[in-house]
C-alpha cells in the first residue's frame, strides 16, 4: 500500500483494537504520524492491540481513546479529550461498526445498529470539526472517511425509517440485515451531506469489500453463508483483514486530486461507485441531516 509521510498528521480510527480499525492503525503506524488515537469501547482490548502495534512498530505514538459509540455521553467525553489533547485533526476513520443484531436499543434508545454506526459518529464528527478545520489550515486538507456497505441496498421501504428508529424496530422476516442496511445507507448519505456543506473537507464513505475479520467471523452460520453468497454474486471474494483495510487506507491518505468526487461512495480500491437507487435521493439524505442535527442538538462542548 502506497501511502505517503505523514509526519504531523493526527489520526482517530474508531474501532481499531481488531479487524480493519487494527490494521489500518498498524499501517498508518509506519509512516511517521505525530499521534493516532486508537478508539475502543474495551480497555483491555484496546491495550492489547496497541501492544501488538507496538510488536512491529515500536516507536508507533498509538493513543487509547475509551469510546463507546452506541453511548452518546461516551462518545462525547472521548471528543473532550481529544479537544483537550491535540491542536488540531487530520484523518478520521469512522471504522467501528456492529452488523446484522438481534433487535436491540442503545443506551439513549435507538435502534442500536443506527445507534452505532450512524449516530455515534456523527456526534463524533460534530463535535471534532473545530479541529478538522484546524488541519485545513496547518497541513492543507483534512479527511472524514466513513465505512459503509453494499448492504445499503437491504434498507428497508423508505431507505431510513425515522419514525422508529427511538425503537428495536421490528422489521419481520430480515429485520436484522434491513436495519443495517438503512445504518450503512446513513453512513453514504451522511458523508455526501458533510461534503456539500463543509467543501473545505474531504468527506467520503468506502465499501471495504468482504473481509474474514471478528465481526464475519462472529456471525451464525446463515449469516456467513448470506456474505459469502452475495459475495460471490457481486463478483468479489474474501479478503483478509489486511487486504480488507486498503480502501479505507486509500481514502484517508489520498490527496484531493486523487478521489474523482468529494462525497462519493467507493468500493475496492478507490474506484467511484455510480450513484442508485436511495443514493440519489438528496430529499432523503436533506432529511437524514436535519434528524441528526436535532438528536445531537443537547451533545455541546
Amino acid at each position: 500500500m502506497d501511502i505517503p509521510d505523514l509526519a504531523g498528521k493526527v489520526i482517530l480510527v474508531t474501532g481499531g483494537n481488531s479487524g480493519l480499525g487494527r490494521e489500518s492503525v498498524l499501517e498508518l503506524a509506519k509512516h511517521n504520524p505525530s499521534k493516532i488515537y486508537l478508539a475502543s469501547r474495551n480497555a483491555a482490548r484496546g491495550i492489547e492491540a496497541i501492544d501488538l502495534i507496538k510488536m512491529e512498530v515500536p516507536k508507533a505514538q498509538v493513543v487509547l481513546l475509551l469510546c463507546d459509540l452506541s453511548s452518546l455521553q461516551s462518545v462525547q467525553q472521548a471528543a473532550q479529550q481529544i479537544r483537550s489533547d491535540s491542536q488540531h485533526l487530520d484523518i478520521l476513520i469512522c471504522n467501528a461498526g456492529v452488523v446484522a443484531c438481534p433487535k436491540a436499543t442503545s443506551k439513549d434508545g435507538y435502534e442500536i445498529q443506527f445507534a452505532t454506526n450512524h449516530l455515534g459518529h456523527a456526534l463524533l464528527i460534530k463535535l471534532l470539526i473545530p479541529l478538522l478545520f484546524k488541519a485545513v489550515k496547518v497541513h492543507g486538507d483534512a479527511k472524514v472517511v466513513s465505512i459503509a456497505s453494499p448492504g445499503f441496498n437491504f434498507s428497508p421501504k423508505g431507505g431510513i425509517q425515522f419514525n422508529t428508529l427511538r425503537s428495536e424496530q421490528d422489521m419481520g422476516f430480515g429485520g436484522p440485515p434491513k436495519r443495517y442496511g438503512q445504518s450503512k445507507l446513513a453512513n453514504i448519505l451522511y458523508a455526501d451531506e458533510l461534503a456539500r456543506r463543509y467543501p473545505e473537507l474531504i468527506c467520503i464513505s468506502v465499501d471495504p469489500g468482504a473481509a474474514r475479520t471478528e465481526l464475519f467471523t462472529s456471525q451464525g452460520w446463515v449469516m456467513r453463508a448470506f456474505i459469502l453468497i452475495t459475495t460471490w454474486m457481486r463478483g468479489e471474494w474474501m479478503w483478509s483483514a489486511k487486504e480488507g483495510a486498503y480502501n479505507q487506507l486509500w481514502a484517508a491518505t489520498a490527496t484531493r486530486d486523487d478521489i474523482p468526487s468529494n462525497g462519493g461512495f467507493y468500493k475496492p480500491i478507490g474506484k467511484h461507485v455510480r450513484k442508485c437507487g436511495y443514493l440519489k435521493d438528496h430529499e432523503l439524505r436533506e432529511m437524514l441531516w436535519e434528524w441528526t442535527q436535532n438528536e445531537l442538538e443537547e451533545y455541546e462542548l
